[in-house]
């Protein structure tokens, strides 16, 4: 439903009940009891009203393809026995000359995973799997023949002893999807998805974003198949559209702890980005990227906006430094749930206590921000704060009991600002922007039930993008 003038009877605000909000042109016009005016209006039924969330750090072109994908369920550790048997099953799902693309893998106790591997399992079809990190591609041969250039290999894809493609592909997804030439998905249903979860805005954090990605994105939304507000990361220059699409965010910089670029130009890196007046954000999944990262913050200087996204492992010490140097850290709760029996078997006992942390940021000084980094873990925000709060695994069992936040704060850990995430919530007041969750019950019984179905509309820019009623 569209209305330049929407009225919301009945909500509870900031613990207010009985109040009705008057929406006009995209804002909040005015909040008060017993509204009057013309237009269409909204029975709030006594839920509360608030900001929308925002979800800092997704990919959502990733998100939309999963659909597609054979999904090798992460928290399994798969025998090669295993892993054939689904690529065999789903081999015999396609159509032929269908590529067969499997997401989420990891090596477990399986072998691994190479060309060779993938041409036992499946011959006759071109496949490929992600790695469960999102850094690594494995394509068997007739996938390479269909992608290999005839003049030479690039960088990313990797060759054994004797100079031939293992058919591991390394952060090639800007190459990969050239050479493959594919329609991007479209984003309807993950849109659809996350409106129903009372998201309202995103951060792409796709470090591939260009020119052509970002006018892929401009015309998703122009023509309403991505209802959420915008803001776009990128590896590199992004030029603000003049239709305002989307925001132009942080200069996305990308760390392998294996393959560590050298120091200096990844502070000319950040020095370029803030002379663009953009901030600057680095993926820091480990330890050691994460100490290559503060050693360039402290080299550039950082400023104002800069992020550290994920926060995988941060020890004490790296935590005072990153409150020290004034960055926010973006973080994932769901991989706790997700990948935390994995992490309990295979991590570091050292640094088990300190893997995405939250609470202990937050009493050390640094603005810490929610999202999902989908599709390498669930979408459902409200999945992820119930994370924060139990800090538990999908098998029930704890894993950083002191990272635990309360329900409240959890909550707000989506409802900073796009360029402030971390920083102050946002609230339904008078100018506001439209951009609003409705929820089913007051706040105070959603907290003590964290779930998307707690969700009964949203609304961007004063426009119902999801009813649940």
């Amino acid at each position: 439903m569209t209305a330049q003038s929407l009225l919301i009877r009945n909500v509870e605000i900031d613990g207010r009940s009985g109040v009705d909000v008057r929406l006009s042109g995209g804002r909040i016009a005015e909040i008060g009891t017993s509204l009057r005016g013309a237009g269409a209006d909204i029975d709030g039924a006594g839920g509360a009203l608030i900001p929308g969330l925002i979800d800092h750090h997704i990919h959502l072109f990733g998100l939309a393809a999963q659909a597609a994908s054979l999904r090798l369920e992460p928290e399994a550790a798969p025998t090669a026995a295993a892993l054939e048997r689904a690529l065999r099953a789903k081999d015999a799902a396609l159509e032929p000359g269908a590529w067969l693309r499997g997401v989420g893998y990891h090596e477990g106790g399986g072998e691994t995973l190479d060309r060779h591997a993938l041409d036992r399992m499946v011959p006759n079809r071109p496949v490929r799997i992600q790695h469960r990190t999102g850094g690594l591609w494995v394509l068997n041969s007739a996938a390479l023949a269909l992608v290999l250039p005839q003049d030479g290999t690039p960088d990313c894809v990797e060759r054994d002893a004797r100079g031939e493609p293992t058919g591991r592909i390394w952060r090639g997804d800007d190459w990969l999807r050239g050479r493959l030439a594919d329609a991007p998905p479209s984003l309807a249903q993950v849109s659809a998805d996350l409106a129903r979860c009372g998201v309202t805005g995103v951060t792409d954090a796709s470090v591939t974003n260009d020119a052509a990605q970002a006018a892929v994105f401009a015309g998703a939304v122009k023509d309403g198949t991505l209802v959420q507000r915008l803001m776009l990361m990128s590896g590199g220059g992004l030029a603000r559209p003049e239709n305002g699409a989307y925001r132009v965010g942080p200069v996305k910089v990308l760390l392998d702890d294996d393959r560590l670029p050298d120091l200096d130009v990844v502070t000319e890196t950040m020095t370029r980005a803030h002379a663009w007046g953009r901030a600057v954000a680095v993926h820091c999944v480990t330890a050691g990227e994460l100490a290559f990262a503060l050693a360039a913050f402290g080299a550039a200087g950082a400023r104002r906006g800069d992020r550290i996204e994920h926060g995988g492992v941060i020890h004490p010490d790296a935590a005072a430094r990153i409150a020290e140097l004034g960055l926010t850290v973006v973080t994932q709760p769901a991989f706790v749930a997700e990948r935390g029996d994995r992490y309990l078997a295979e991590v570091d006992a050292a640094d088990l206590d300190h893997l995405y942390p939250c609470a202990s940021l937050i009493a050390a000084g640094v603005p810490v921000a929610g999202s999902s980094d989908a599709p390498y873990a669930s979408a459902d925000p409200w999945a992820a704060m119930a994370v924060a709060v139990s800090r538990t695994t999908r098998a029930r069992r704890p894993l950083g009991l002191h990272e635990r936040v309360d329900p409240r704060r959890a909550l707000d850990l989506y409802l900073g600002e796009f360029g402030d995430p971390g920083g102050p919530s946002r609230q339904v007041t008078v100018g506001a922007a439209a951009d609003l969750c409705l929820l089913r019950a007051p706040l105070a019984a959603a907290l003590a039930n964290l779930s998307a179905d707690q969700v009964a509309a949203t609304l961007v820019g004063g426009e119902i993008v999801y009813d649940g009623r």
